[in-house]
């Protein structure tokens, strides 16, 4: 356990995020703690000055202090007392991480904020590499999402992108933290589809009201193909005609257990696009292990099923660092994919939510993280797929973070020219409102040219949702249409 002790606390959960970059998942308390780090903050001559001291060491950070809207000073002020903090730590450790002192999931924010200032995306990329101590490959990665991004960031005046979850998988992945479970004997199905019929049809009207169309629908879960295909097609056909101005409609097909022909010619026939097809790996071993119902012969199988059926713009999911895996065993699966070509890529680095089975069994049943790869091998992992992904013609288009990941590192997506994924880089960027229905799902509503983001979220629990359901649009029309009077004017970034 770590004290901090700090003449800021309103920044405490911010400093024990930056502690965390270099201790991993450490409790951090204001009262108790083996390890004590002490701050003092001063204000005089218009600077402001942070000094940061623990077991024997002190760093010192002064900037000149920030004036005017209160939000701005906020921010400057979390962002000067983190930095000084992950000095220290840096001095202490010896270590860099990849994203310097970032803790938030959207590194691109900062870009884009460079941009807006005049700057273009190869020198907005080097202000973030010196202001945060970003890593340059980081803050290039950055910059070629930029360029990925063009034209398509953001919606026209008066879209949104939809969302659609479907909470059901055949088995569930040790990793998992998502509002899904196992579907059993399917009892729960039925209601949740009628459950989710109903929030369509209520949302529809509230989308009417609101004078918003549809740009981008994703259907996600889960798995959404473990349902039977005429209770997926239900779904599909209600949520195009409510919405039917789609220019893109993303089904993740996802587990290769639960693809076959009915429902591939069912999502085609539908007009679905895209669809995810996803290996997480091909090491059958490491399949057995998160608890994957499939190998990776199934997965092949699924793969040139699709494309025998007229696919052509096919996602595949990989996961670094995952249990007993090797950087040698990531080769292997990329050897795969890369053979494989299909039009965007997703490489996700392990993260242990607290939540999910993986975390009791590495933590809380006490047989600890050795089997997991060290972070110095899942940053091989990563680099490796950038490397190879790009020379093969792909660029990445969208980037996230998440806490407790394998090597503080980051999950991005990766597609070929022409075929990024409107909703993914919409909900990543957090530049289109989404309208979020099924249990679980989150609606994110922007207001104000995106200064302000309000959330409603649907309950978790799958009966929960089925019972309140007209609840759950309530949540979203309070929000969708509050009076302009009631909303607060602005969001701290």
């Amino acid at each position: 356990m770590i004290r901090l002790v700090t003449d800021c606390p309103e920044f405490f959960s911010d400093l024990g995020d930056v502690l965390r970059l270099f201790y991993g998942d450490v409790t951090v308390s204001l009262a108790e703690g083996d390890v004590v780090f002490e701050h003092r903050f001063a204000e005089g001559a218009g600077v402001w000055t942070d000094t940061w001291t623990s077991q024997g060491r002190t760093e010192t950070l002064s900037r000149p202090a920030c004036a005017g809207d209160p939000l701005e000073v906020k921010r400057a002020r979390k962002r000067q007392v983190k930095l000084g903090l992950y000095n220290l730590m840096k001095a202490l450790t010896g270590v860099r991480p990849p994203w310097g002192s970032l803790t938030g999931i959207r590194p691109t924010r900062l870009l884009y904020e460079a941009m807006e200032a005049g700057m273009d995306a190869d020198a907005a990329a080097r202000r973030v590499e010196e202001e945060f101590d970003v890593s340059p490959d980081r803050a290039a990665l950055l910059a070629e999402i930029a360029r990925m991004q063009a034209g398509v960031r953001e919606a026209a005046p008066g879209q949104f992108d939809l969302y659609i979850g479907i909470p059901f998988c055949r088995t569930r992945c040790s990793y998992c933290s998502f509002a899904s479970g196992e579907i059993g004997d399917g009892k729960l199905v039925e209601p949740y589809v009628r459950a989710l019929l109903r929030e369509i049809e209520r949302c529809r009207a509230l989308m009417d009201e609101a004078g918003m169309a549809l740009r981008a629908g994703y259907v996600g879960g889960g798995t959404p193909t473990a349902i039977p295909c005429a209770d997926l097609e239900r779904i599909l056909a209600a949520a195009q005609a409510a919405f039917p101005t789609a220019v893109e409609w993303t089904v993740e097909a996802g587990r290769p257990d639960t693809i076959d022909a009915e429902k591939l010619r069912m999502l085609r026939d539908r007009g679905v696009g895209r669809i995810s097809v996803n290996p997480q790996t091909f090491n059958d071993d490491t399949l057995r292990r998160i608890g994957r119902a499939h190998t990776g012969a199934e997965t092949l199988e699924a793969y040139a099923l699709a494309r025998a059926l007229g696919f052509d713009d096919i996602n595949m999911d990989l996961i670094a660092a995952l249990p007993g895996e090797t950087p040698e065993d990531f080769e292997r699966t990329l050897d795969r994919v890369i053979e494989l070509a299909p039009e965007s890529v997703t490489v996700h680095t392990l993260a242990i939510k607290r939540s999910s089975r993986l975390h009791e069994q590495l933590a809380v049943a006490g047989n600890g993280y050795g089997q997991l790869e060290p972070a110095r091998g899942a940053e091989a992992m990563i680099a490796s797929a950038r490397t190879r992904l790009m020379a093969g013609g792909w660029r990445p288009y969208y980037l996230y973070r998440q806490k407790h990941m394998a090597g503080n590192l980051e999950n991005v997506g990766y597609a070929r020219p022409g075929k990024a994924c409107l909703y993914n880089i919409g909900n990543m960027e957090e530049t289109v409102s989404v309208l979020a229905l099924g249990a679980g799902a989150i609606s994110k509503w922007l207001f104000d040219r995106a200064l302000r983001i309000e959330r409603a979220p649907n309950v978790r629990n799958i009966e929960e949702y089925i019972r309140r359901v007209d609840e759950m649009v309530e949540r979203k029309r309070s929000v969708i249409l509050k009076p302009q009077s009631e909303k607060p004017s602005a969001r701290e970034p």
